[in-house]
């Protein structure tokens, strides 16, 4: 890793490759891991949800693990809301076989109750589980489970 540069993990919108290359031109993918003792939710008023990894000991969420430059920290604290939106953490994610240190942008849900994310949204956030070979099926039961009735993301056809 060069120096300065950070490992960043993402859950969320920037697991999409293409979105993150929009905010950040100079992020490079290192290698699909997991956040082991969380579990992926949806959190927000209806149908502007946004996905958010919660503690739970026995659940793991499918990270992407980018290296950032300062730059590209800085524009995803702007897209992130930090700090008013969330918070950044120091978590541990499993590297070529070794654990490392790398930054998660946790969302400050405190009040914030479970709710359907918009299609586009969620699409991107399915296309990303796509192209990096993640179960899709962790995607889906957070958003039932986020939902409890609904399935499918705010403004979709029904």
């Amino acid at each position: 890793m060069n120096k300065g540069n950070k490992y960043y993990i993402a859950h969320g919108f920037f697991i999409n490759t293409a979105r993150m290359a929009d905010k950040c031109p100079t992020a490079a993918v290192v290698c699909n891991s997991e956040l082991k003792g969380y579990r992926l939710r949806f959190r927000g008023a209806d149908a502007e949800a946004v996905a958010a990894v919660e503690p739970d000991k026995d659940a793991a969420v499918p990270v992407l693990v980018w290296e950032i430059t300062p730059a590209d920290e800085a524009a995803l604290d702007r897209c992130e809301g930090f700090p008013s939106l969330c918070s950044k953490e120091t978590v541990k994610v499993r590297l070529d076989g070794k654990i490392a240190n790398a930054l998660a942008y946790i969302p400050n849900i405190e009040g914030l109750p479970p709710g359907r994310p918009g299609t586009f949204h969620y699409n991107n956030i399915l296309e990303g589980y796509e192209a990096a070979g993640f179960d899709t099926g962790i995607l889906k039961k957070a958003l039932a489970e986020s939902v409890e009735t609904e399935v499918t993301p705010a403004d979709a056809p029904l």
